[in-house]
């Protein structure tokens, strides 16, 4: 369906949250890479299915059934054909923790042993580190780290050291969610591969924001979330190799996922529904199936194009004040559309009341990445991610908002 010239200039209107003042101001929703907002036709999506097709799906002959269960199979269908995946190959769960989850524990479990090296890198979110730890402390394995070097991209000496160590599995960030680094994906499974290792992915800040194809990727398996993609919570996604995902045990067991059920002992469904036991996120995956539609329709090559452009100015104006700092990449195109920065002097939760008294909405913390933060010398950092909605308009929003920072703190 192509997409009329001036949808994306207009896009915001399409956001029902973006009409909300605060503080007397418009809302400036500079966190999507937290969670993203959820347009209309998405909210809508969901909508219909509570209003008129309510049931569970692949459960019953009658007429509701059925209608769910094309709802929910027809999210499936599109949002593999998008990717470049498979409907066998393409699992729900509830978001990328889970599904990365259910690599570390089915896959860990089976194919982990004490002397084995599972790496990942320092950059890596908490729903891409912890699982790792703990079936490695389970099973006796060894967690190795790539290191990042002081230009936000992974250091290719440590990549290589590592690298030839022949680990059993390398896991990565396709984008960060602090530095905003776009790591080679293809590249890096061609390496992982070549050292013997399986390529786990997490895909959550890269599939919203740039062009995917998981074919040229190649990964053993890649994982992402609705919820930060203009859809539901509480819906996510894993794509996993077929071979692997027939080899290895499920995650979680009981209804659905099973083909036959003895006193002693059941065999599985087929795929996807293996994986997906119990009654699955329905209403869900209808959503971030109807959200995929609307990337599709906006372009995601247009939506890279249009926060690339954000991105690049927003890194601009941030260089031209005194006392802030950025970390990552310097060039946007190195970057996902977001970008962390330090108000010296300023501690980033009082930049986040400060910037949201004035409806200016951004992300401060640790970012679930305290591995990344130590390397990073800091405590935290104050995030501001763009989505399809967001503006120059925006930018100027948050170039004044820390200027007043900087005057309420005295800095």
């Amino acid at each position: 369906m192509a997409v009329a010239p001036d949808r994306l200039a207009s896009v915001a209107d399409e956001f029902p949250v973006l009409k909300r003042e605060i503080g007397g101001r418009p809302l400036v929703y500079l966190d999507s890479s937290a969670t993203s907002q959820t347009p209309q036709v998405v909210i809508d999506a969901v909508v219909d299915y509570y209003t008129n097709h309510r049931a569970s799906v692949h459960r019953g002959v009658y007429d509701l059934v059925n209608e769910a269960t094309d709802l929910y199979e027809g999210a499936r269908f599109r949002i593999a054909e998008w990717l470049g995946s498979s409907v066998e190959e393409t699992i729900f769960t509830a978001n990328a923790t889970a599904s990365l989850n259910l690599v570390t524990h089915s896959w860990g479990r089976a194919n982990l042993g004490p002397g084995d090296v599972v790496l990942v890198t320092e950059m890596e979110h908490h729903s891409d580190l912890v699982p790792w730890q703990q079936i490695c402390n389970e099973r006796g394995a060894e967690l190795a780290y790539v290191r990042v070097g002081d230009d936000g991209k992974l250091d290719p000496e440590s990549l290589d050291r590592q690298l030839a160590r022949r680990p059993k599995v390398f896991a990565f960030a396709h984008v960060s969610n602090v530095l905003g680094t776009v790591n080679p994906a293809a590249e890096l499974v061609a390496r992982a591969h070549a050292a013997g290792a399986i390529a786990v992915i997490d895909g959550t800040q890269a599939v919203p924001q740039i062009p995917v194809d998981l074919k040229e990727i190649d990964a053993d398996f890649y994982a992402w979330t609705g919820h930060k993609a203009y859809g539901p919570t509480g819906i996510g996604v894993l794509h996993g190799r077929r071979a692997l995902l027939e080899e290895i045990p499920p995650f979680i067991s009981g209804g659905h996922m099973i083909a036959r059920v003895g006193e002693s002992s059941s065999t599985w469904a087929d795929l996807p529904a293996k994986f997906e036991a119990g009654t699955t996120q329905i209403a869900e995956a209808i959503g971030l199936g109807a959200a995929v539609d609307f990337i599709r329709e906006l372009g995601i090559e247009r939506i890279r194009a249009h926060e690339l452009e954000l991105t690049r100015e927003l890194l601009e104006r941030l260089q031209q004040l005194e006392g802030v700092s950025v970390h990552g990449p310097s060039a946007a195109e190195d970057r996902g559309a977001l970008v962390s920065f330090e108000i010296h002097g300023a501690h980033p939760h009082d930049i986040g009341e400060i910037l949201g008294r004035d409806g200016v909405c951004v992300r401060t913390g640790h970012h679930c990445a305290q591995a990344l933060m130590r390397r990073l010398g800091i405590g935290s950092s104050t995030r501001a991610s763009f989505g399809v909605h967001n503006s120059t308009a925006d930018i100027d929003r948050l170039i004044d908002g820390i200027e007043n920072v900087k005057r309420v703190l005295e800095l």
